[in-house]
């Protein structure tokens, strides 16, 4: 291939070396596997990584309370027997540090710490049509030089950083859920204050009262959250588990979210009687689990109707658990249906409302004005804070990557081609981007399967692809520009059929101010989605351009 590094030899200087891929985001769970499937083809790779080790999100949310929310025994990886095996989860969800453990034992095994630069931001990538390389630039200014790039920066890696006015002002210590500080932070005897009801703000609020003097949660958004019914691991379920795996992970591509075991439902929810309907939603209840109450019926996420009998259940739930009638009504979702917002599993978060050193505020009603010196206002009220924690998300599944200068050389920018919103073939590549992939990127299930079984797949499948340019000695693939048009179409027909766009969700963009309202992830589930991979590749690379 000219100028191309097919079959370059190693090097360990990166300022100087042409490789066949470069992959950026390197120390995740996505970027792991994407090396030791690069490197047993004989490719040679280098990898960047912002963090200063492996562990991708797990490296960087350790918030109090951080944990995953599928069961540990399916978030992991599936592409090694041996390790599957070997290893043992302590809980049904694995915690944040129990996972980072688990992905170092990953890089150590398989020796992968040695093809990634950590502490290093790229910061550019532009592709050279004449000499079909992408030169990627990072914050040190150092360039190297590859037939490919692929972009494995994760859908939950850009956390939205706080912009409220005054708080540089503040003489307290701030946080952000997404960047916490590794040695932990101790709240004893503070007075804290939480702005954000998602994900993270609901596993930590629990942690963070437990320690508080007091703690003020600022909510706008009431989310459904369910009972994770955590506990140890279960030793004959693991063992039982363990020898399934095979079949597990086989029957898992054939699933909606990517995860076995779940028998699908046959009835909707308007077919049974009510008491029989609630027996069900209760049996799911206490099981635990998004994916379990989800499946309760085959129409809850499509049929309105349906999931009306869904969302009321929960929330009376909700309603039982906290003793202030107001303070439930404020915690008691009612501006989406229920599983259109990604579900939050929890313990003990709704009963934390009843602790007399936990206040909820409303700041729908009374918005946040501004951080203070000695705390936060809001239209209504000041409050005196010592300490203040932003879980405020992220700019998700596009951000990572427009933090990045993506561009062919005097050609469009990536920014510019996705100023109306993302645009991709299967997740995968975007028209008039040669040699770039996408782990995961907006157009695929991502977020909305396990992700680690997702990661494998498009690796798979990226792996694939190089193994079949370069046995034909091609070095170029890139996504068709109708391909890539009928795709967005069908990502957003598939959508509009759901009940997901009624929620001003994440999936959407909408906690980013500005960003375009396109509702990123592909909903027509895990199994149709692998399918149409395959057939495309069964076709000849359909949809691709593939060349010298």
């Amino acid at each position: 291939m000219s100028g191309s590094a097919w079959g370059a030899t190693d090097s360990m200087s990166v300022k100087a070396v042409d490789v066949d891929v470069v992959v950026v985001g390197g120390g995740g769970v996505a970027g792991l596997y994407l090396l030791y499937r690069l490197r047993g083809l004989g490719l040679s790779v280098t990898a960047f990584e912002a963090g200063s080790d492996v562990g991708g999100t797990w490296y960087w949310n350790r918030y109090p309370g951080c944990r995953c929310d599928v069961d540990s025994l399916e978030y992991s990886y599936s592409f090694a027997n041996d390790l599957q095996q070997e290893w043992h989860w302590p809980e049904r969800y694995g915690t944040q540090p129990e996972i980072l453990k688990y992905v170092n034992h990953v890089a150590d095994r398989f020796d992968l710490r040695r093809y990634i630069q950590f502490n290093t931001r790229v910061t550019s990538a532009v592709f050279d049509a004449n000499s079909n390389l992408w030169a990627v630039t990072t914050e040190q200014n150092d360039i190297i030089r590859a037939s490919f790039c692929v972009m494995a920066t994760g859908n939950l890696s850009t956390p939205r950083k706080p912009d409220f006015p005054g708080i540089d002002d503040f003489q307290g210590e701030w946080y952000h859920t997404g960047l916490w500080p590794h040695e932990g932070v101790d709240f004893t005897g503070h007075r804290v204050g939480i702005i954000g009801t998602g994900s993270s703000g609901v596993q930590s609020i629990p942690y963070i009262a437990a320690q508080a003097k007091h703690l003020h949660v600022f909510q706008r958004t009431a989310n459904f959250s369910l009972p994770a019914r955590n506990g140890p691991m279960n030793a004959q379920t693991e063992l039982t588990h363990k020898a399934e795996y095979p079949a597990r992970r086989k029957a898992a591509y054939d699933t909606p979210f990517g995860i076995a075991g779940y028998p699908p439902p046959a009835q909707s929810a308007l077919e049974v009687p009510a008491d029989e309907r609630d027996q069900i939603y209760e049996r799911k209840w206490e099981q635990g689990g998004s994916i379990s109450f989800l499946f309760s019926f085959n129409d809850l996420l499509t049929n309105k109707a349906s999931n009306d009998t869904a969302s009321d259940f929960a929330r009376k739930k909700i309603r039982h658990k906290v003793n202030d009638p107001q303070v439930a009504d404020l915690l008691t979702p009612t501006t989406h249906p229920i599983g259109t917002k990604r579900l939050i599993l929890d313990t003990n978060y709704y009963e934390t409302y009843n602790r007399d050193n936990v206040t909820l505020v409303d700041v729908k009603s009374a918005p946040i004005e501004e951080i203070t010196k000695t705390g936060l206002r809001t239209a209504q009220a000041n409050y005196e804070l010592d300490a203040i924690v932003f879980a405020t998300g992220f700019d998700a599944m596009t951000g990572a990557m427009l933090d990045i200068d993506i561009r062919v050389k005097n050609g469009p920018s990536l920014k510019e081609a996705w100023s109306a919103g993302p645009r991709t073939y299967l997740g995968l590549m975007i028209a008039g981007f040669p040699n770039l992939f996408m782990i995961m990127g907006p157009g695929s299930p991502s977020v909305k399967a396990q992700m680690i079984l997702g990661a494998e797949q498009h690796t798979d499948w990226i792996a694939e692809c190089l193994q079949h340019l370069r046995s034909r000695e091609l070095n170029r693939v890139e996504a068709t520009p109708e391909a890539e048009e009928d795709w967005v179409v069908h990502v957003k027909e598939v959508a509009d059929s759901t009940l997901y766009p009624l929620a001003n969700s994440w999936y959407l963009g909408a906690n980013i101010p500005g960003k375009p309202q396109v509702f990123m992830p592909y909903v027509g589930g895990f199994g149709p989605y692998k399918k149409k991979c395959d057939e495309v590749v069964a076709n000849g690379y359909e949809g691709f351009l593939l060349r010298r």
